[in-house]
């Protein structure tokens, strides 16, 4: 893959079709953290028609990390629920292709991989509720730095459905201590963007080892009078697919979401 390209200015304030046109067209490659702001942005898992029940089920379950959007049927690219003209198969910047559990190749679209019997499901997105916490002077750092969220791994294990089980991915954003109530109660009010934090404090208490090194994303400084906050990550499913080894999946690239005409 080529360098990801810093965030196009024009895009933050576009409305969300033009955000998937220009994905579509090849202009948008990178993450979609402060694109079309007060958007629903989602998280794409497709997968083949045999398995989707039971991830239906697994969404059922574990609703902070797999809030459920909406599903399109078996083969279909378009999700008219969500956006006009939308096409599942170009319309994220980028994308990546499993096999057997294994990242097998990330592309910037995936027309000819769309198979009929795949079934696409969109999750919320955290994203999505970081325009109100901007409006209250509590823009996460990332936003202000033009890079990805970090996203770890935990040990904190997701209640299974069938072949898919595994540990739940979460989001962090650093703030100071005095903030967190206010940021606490902002994203509680975005239950399809995951909601409130599932933790604050220390990350050792869910496993997480080294703040640096997300295993999605980018590292974001905490300073020293800040407290990480940790949210549901819609990135779980693909790290439930890598433990389970599921045998075919086409997901979006961490940070690389579908961008939705749903007013959050």
């Amino acid at each position: 893959m080529t360098a990801v390209p810093t965030l196009d200015e024009p895009l933050r304030r576009a409305d969300p079709r033009a955000v998937r046109l220009a994905a579509r067209a090849g202009t948008l490659r990178g993450q979609t953290a402060g694109l079309a702001a007060g958007f629903l942005q989602g998280n794409l898992i497709a997968l083949p028609s045999a398995l989707a029940p039971d991830f239906h089920r697994f969404c059922d379950l574990n609703p902070r990390p797999c809030p459920l959007l909406a599903v399109a049927g078996p083969g279909d690219p378009s999700l008219p629920t969500l956006g006009a003209d939308i096409d599942l198969r170009t319309d994220l910047p980028r994308y990546r292709v499993w096999r057997d559990g294994i990242v097998v190749e990330e592309r910037f679209e995936v027309s000819d991989l769309w198979q009929d019997d795949l079934v696409a499901f969109i999750l919320g997105c955290s994203f999505s509720f970081e325009e109100a916490l901007a409006t209250e002077d509590l823009c996460p750092k990332h936003i202000v730095a033009g890079t990805n969220v970090s996203m770890y791994r935990t040990t904190i294990a997701c209640a299974p459905a069938g072949p898919f089980q595994g540990p739940l991915v979460v989001s962090m954003r650093p703030y100071l201590p005095s903030d967190v109530d206010r940021v606490v109660a902002i994203t509680s009010r975005f239950p399809l963007a995951h909601g409130a934090p599932v933790h604050v404090g220390d990350p050792g208490k869910i496993g997480i080892q080294d703040l640096a090194s997300p295993d999605y994303g980018d590292p974001v400084e905490l300073s020293s009078d800040e407290v990480p906050l940790f949210w549901a990550c819609g990135v779980t499913p693909q790290a439930v697919i890598a433990r389970m080894r599921i045998p075919f999946a086409i997901t979006h690239v961490p940070g690389c979401m579908l961008v939705t005409d749903v007013t959050v």
